[in-house]
């Protein structure tokens, strides 16, 4: 455990180096990550229930006579944007490989009378096939996966969708990194996000300025573990972002400050495509 810590801070990760375990499925941090995103007034795991709502009248909007439409949600966590697109009409499918997510999903929508497919499943490994006419990917999912995974991504959305169907996903923009600052700390809970028992989390972040990356990597140490959990994100500009889709077969359709279609000025920590597949 002593090489651990001293490991974390005199060495930093390569970029998009992986965990040391899955905490999306973690028995207790998973708990904690569905509380974040079903919280409404809180943009933690998912955005702000009143800034979702506004995301998905304007993704209608983005592809009109929504009825009996198929659309994939990427990376759907506990369903909130499919149940309020299969309100509009959709016929949604969930992907998500968190198994509380997506039990909880799937038990909110048999509650609730919605004929919502969930899949407890890492989308790089979905094999759909010119089934869909949009799919989304939201609150910048994409960033987190490393280049190699993405262009996978991208692949796969690209056989999903049928011809002429539309991808929409969004990313960080470079002005992102105006509040952002490289720190790093020591803090003691008697029990809290990262583990129900008393536990140290030693925590930094990190600007990768030659790959134009973030790292927040936490070190979790209980009575009898000793835990790093890194995650990621890509910071893009316009063009780079378009650039990369582009390269998976896709045309640009246009580009907004966010996902609830706010016209492009570039100045927003943010960037939204809507992109369409090429044949």
């Amino acid at each position: 455990m002593n090489d651990k810590v001293i490991k974390f801070f005199s060495e930093e990760p390569t970029v998009y180096q992986g965990s040391s375990k899955a905490f999306w499925d973690d028995e207790h941090i998973s708990k904690g990550m569905l509380a974040a995103h079903l919280d409404a007034d809180n943009d933690g795991a998912s955005r702000k229930l009143s800034t979702i709502q506004k995301s998905v009248e304007w993704i209608c909007e983005q592809c009109p006579n929504t009825n009996r439409k198929r659309l994939l949600d990427l990376g759907c966590g506990p369903g909130i944007y499919s149940e309020l697109l299969y309100d509009k009409g959709f016929s949604v499918t969930g992907i998500d490989f968190s198994k509380r997510s997506i039990a909880y999903a799937k038990a909110h929508a048999r509650e609730t009378n919605r004929n919502i497919e969930y899949r407890c499943q890492n989308y790089l490994d979905m094999d759909f096939d010119n089934e869909f006419d949009i799919a989304i990917l939201i609150y910048c999912d994409f960033g987190v996966l490393a280049p190699q995974n993405r262009m996978v991504l991208l692949k796969k959305i690209h056989r999903a969708l049928k011809n002429g169907g539309i991808l929409i996903l969004d990313v960080y923009n470079e002005p992102y990194l105006n509040t952002f600052h490289e720190m790093q700390g020591v803090e003691f809970e008697a029990s809290g996000f990262w583990a129900s028992a008393p536990h140290v989390v030693i925590w930094k972040n990190r600007f990768y300025r030659e790959t134009n990356n973030i790292l927040d990597s936490y070190l979790v140490i209980t009575e009898d573990s000793c835990e790093c959990f890194n995650t990621w994100d890509q910071i893009y500009s316009e063009k780079t972002f378009t650039e990369e889709i582009i390269r998976g077969k896709f045309e640009m359709t246009a580009v907004f400050d966010d996902v609830c279609g706010k016209a492009l000025t570039g100045r927003e920590e943010t960037l939204c495509g809507v992109f369409t597949k090429k044949v």
